[in-house]
């Protein structure tokens, strides 16, 4: 096990292989990238008071920062300063990840072997995953572009957007905020269940999809650009998309409302001329 102690802008590269890498922090941003080019490394561009620690051995690499022992209340505002850092890490593709911070923003972007995600307060944007992947925030935000594998999202108070899935399963729950689904072409046997206890759900398919649906707002009511589908009454849809053999939507708001969007097959270009 080789360590280091940060206490001043520097980056760190390492010949060892990284299969796993473990995150934790107090506050700042925290930006991972998955990528085959060069080795593993670690940058801290901005720091606080607090040194940032960084362990390598067995192919694991942890980078954190020791949490403070007391929570400081309303003056965390001002205490978090002292921790706060701006930190990007490198790491292979087919790493797996574990993501902790605070206070503070999460980017993880192009890494193939999942990613656990978790944020206090703050933001985490995930761009180009596979494998599992989940995210969780109490009060903020997520947003997921080109997430395949199985993925599960959650807010406590906060609005969730996944842009061009192909996942095979998607699970996105919030309690106060919207959801915001826009599916592209996702595999056979999908599942994607999206739920709102107080806000709106947008889910987009295209309309060439096969899927069971379901649609229900106990409070608020339920739009569908799709015909095919049965208007039970102004707060339920349910019914098949094509053959509905290829998976199910399901989607659930208390109160709030629940529209669900056609997007259209894009055009493939005739290669033979």
């Amino acid at each position: 096990m080789t360590a280091w102690k940060i206490g001043e802008p520097e980056r760190l590269a390492f010949d060892e292989e990284v299969v796993d890498l473990n995150v934790s922090l107090v506050a700042g941003r925290l930006n991972v990238v998955g990528s085959d080019d060069g080795p593993a490394r670690v940058e801290v561009a901005e720091i606080g008071d607090r040194a940032v620690s960084v362990e390598l051995g067995n192919g694991r690499l942890d980078v954190s920062q020791d949490f403070p022992r007391g929570w400081p209340g309303f003056l965390w505002w001002l205490f978090s300063a002292r921790f706060k850092v701006d930190v990007s890490v490198v790491v292979p593709t087919g790493t797996t990840v574990r993501l902790h911070v605070a206070s503070g923003t999460i980017i993880a972007s192009s890494l193939r072997n999942g990613a656990s995600v978790n944020v206090t307060s703050g933001r985490i944007t995930l761009l180009g995953l596979d494998g599992r992947v989940t995210g969780r925030i109490v009060s903020g935000s997520i947003e997921g572009l080109t997430l395949g594998g199985e993925v599960e999202l959650e807010t406590v108070s906060g609005e969730i957007v996944v842009a061009d899935s192909t996942a095979a399963k998607v699970t996105a729950r919030t309690i106060s905020g919207s959801v915001t689904c826009d599916l592209d072409n996702p595999p056979a046997g999908t599942a994607v269940h999206l739920d709102t206890v107080s806000g709106e759900i947008t889910a987009r398919v295209r309309e060439d999809s096969d899927l069971r649906v379901s649609l229900h707002a106990v409070s608020g009511h339920v739009i569908s650009a799709f015909s095919e589908l049965d208007q039970h009454s102004r707060n339920s849809v349910t019914g098949r998309i094509g053959t509905g053999a290829g998976g199910q939507l399901a989607a659930s708001a208390t109160s709030g409302s629940i529209s669900l969007l056609r997007r259209p097959v894009d055009d493939e270009e005739d290669v033979s001329r």
